[in-house]
């Protein structure tokens, strides 16, 4: 369903031969042509034109795929990135993932609007490159020390490098109260942390 003030997004249909159907327009598209219409703001969704599911998740993973294997292209997603990502899967904190990524791009993408304004009108292209390339540098501080927030603990448990030691362990005994009370503080303190360095 659609959000109020927004328009209805474009349906698009892929069939068994694995070809996508523009319904808006009634013609057949590439992945490069829904990469274009994502760049352009252009909202859609894709639908399995037989079963009718939604299978807008895993088009745009395929996109993203094609766009980072391109010949010559910038790639948008470090390996440390990608490796970390995938250890998420299946783990416990894999709920928050989601979240915090879109709070990241989120917050990413209003500071590049105000940064590309600002540096275009005071010292030019060259100089707003620069400044892009810094704010990268920021953000990806930024994502990596949450990212740290979120896995404490390197490989085989143990503290990562740098890390203060694990508190003692929860007597059994007091352990459900313990553990809820426990996690609440964390989410306090991770609230807290990650609003200190969305406002550096």
């Amino acid at each position: 369903m659609a959000e109020s003030g927004k328009s209805t997004p474009t349906v698009i249909k892929k069939y068994a031969n694995r070809r996508l159907y523009h319904t808006g327009t009634s013609t057949y598209v590439t992945l490069e042509d829904l990469a274009a219409m994502v760049q352009a703001g252009e909202d859609f969704v894709v639908y399995d034109a037989k079963s009718g599911e939604d299978i807008t998740r895993s088009v745009l993973t395929q996109i993203i795929f094609e766009q980072e294997n391109k010949a010559g292209a910038e790639n948008l997603l470090p390996v440390a990135f990608l490796r970390q990502l995938i250890r998420f899967y299946g783990d416990s904190m894999r709920a928050m993932v989601p979240s915090f990524l879109e709070y990241s791009m989120d917050h990413l993408a209003r500071e590049q609007d105000g940064l590309r304004e600002k540096m275009s009108q005071t010292f030019g292209p060259t100089a707003f490159q620069h400044a892009m390339e810094e704010q990268v540098r920021a953000n990806m501080s930024f994502f990596n020390e949450a990212m740290r927030m979120f896995t404490p603990f390197g490989p085989g448990g143990q503290p990562a490098a740098g890390d203060k030691p694990a508190e003692a362990p929860v007597p059994a005994a007091a352990a459900p109260k313990g553990e809820l009370d426990d996690l609440k503080r964390q989410m306090a303190e991770m609230q807290s942390r990650l609003e200190a360095l969305a406002k550096k």
